[in-house]
């Protein structure tokens, strides 16, 4: 307040700030949880960025606790019920993955060990570490090169699985299945859809053939993501004349809808079954650790599945996956 020369008073007016409501900052915590749990249930995500986005639904089924909480605390109740409904919903997604159970179906031991290559740089003295060790009955290469198969069979890949269906390149298109057991090639599986995606008749000895598939779709970049959605509606469904098995770089997590929809055709992630199903695969070997899980593991509803681990691979940005089945 300040007094005129010439008279009076000259009042000047106090500017009060405005203040963003509580409500609505709840609102703007609550809202994209809530968004996304209904795009992770009801399977909305369409184009290449919401595609990517989904497979961070782990984290952000844990960080939905935090508006929850904000909610709760500020007792906006209608908030608090939409906040714990996307909790739920997103806790409900992802939480069984880690709660599976050792599978007890009898039946023939299987062992399977899946690698993306990373363009055939993967650490050869590693992969043979593991087949040494690990055992695996097939085994399942993505980003195979000419010049991985020459050295993984000077290492003496040869000799242990000398049954193969190969379709190496020099490129990530290169793709290749080793076997201990005799192995046919089947070329009508799979359409020419991503990159080289073999597939063949493994005769098991003492039991029915099974039928294996090595998975590797185009990643859903950019335009890619209408390829990546044909190579998963691709992979044939379960069929009940035949064991099959599905293994590799699928580009995609349980979050997607399009690896639902597959395996809602007679299949099951054998990572999932065991309680193994949110350890992350790649990025492996960065600076950042592994964060999502795109590397798996599918059979058929006949097979069992024992154990499933992850193993380290210097050379690549991909972990192994190797897993043991059973087989009727």
């Amino acid at each position: 307040m300040e007094t005129s020369a010439v008279g009076g008073t000259i009042v000047t007016p106090v500017r009060k700030r405005r203040k963003f409501p509580a409500t609505a900052l709840t609102w703007v915590a609550v809202t994209p949880f809530a968004a996304w749990a209904v795009a992770r249930v009801a399977g909305l995500e369409r184009g290449s960025l919401p595609t990517q986005l989904m497979t961070a639904t782990p984290y952000a089924a844990a960080g939905s606790l935090v508006p929850l909480l904000i909610a709760a605390v500020g007792r906006r109740r209608a908030a608090t019920a939409v906040a714990l409904l996307s909790a739920t919903a997103l806790g409900f997604s992802v939480l069984p993955r880690a709660l599976g159970t050792a599978d007890a179906a009898t039946g023939r031991p299987l062992r399977v060990m899946t690698i993306n290559m990373l363009y055939g740089r993967a650490d050869i003295a590693t992969i043979m570490q593991l087949v040494r060790e690990f055992r695996p009955d097939v085994l399942s290469t993505q980003e195979l090169t000419p010049g991985a198969v020459a050295d993984l069979d000077a290492a003496g890949l040869k000799e242990i699985m000398p049954h193969r269906v190969l379709q190496d390149e020099w490129s990530a298109g290169g793709s290749g299945i080793y076997s201990v057991h005799p192995a046919e090639a089947l070329w009508d599986v799979m359409p020419p859809v991503g990159h080289q995606m073999p597939a063949a008749t493994i005769s098991l000895p003492g039991g029915k053939p099974i039928e294996f598939i090595d998975a590797h779709p185009f990643p859903p970049l950019g335009p890619q993501v209408s390829d990546w959605n044909a190579a998963l509606d691709a992979f044939p469904s379960a069929s009940a004349d035949r064991i099959r098995i599905i293994a590799g770089d699928f580009n995609a997590s349980l979050d997607h809808a399009a690896m639902r929809g597959l395996l809602s055709r007679g299949y099951k992630d054998a990572a999932d079954q065991v309680g193994a199903g949110l350890i992350p695969t790649w990025p492996a070997n960065k600076r950042v650790p592994p964060l999502i899980t795109i590397d798996h593991v599918l059979v058929d509803q006949r097979v069992g599945v024992r154990e499933v681990s992850v193993r380290d691979v210097p050379g690549t940005d991909h972990r192994a996956v190797l897993a043991e089945l059973t087989v009727p």
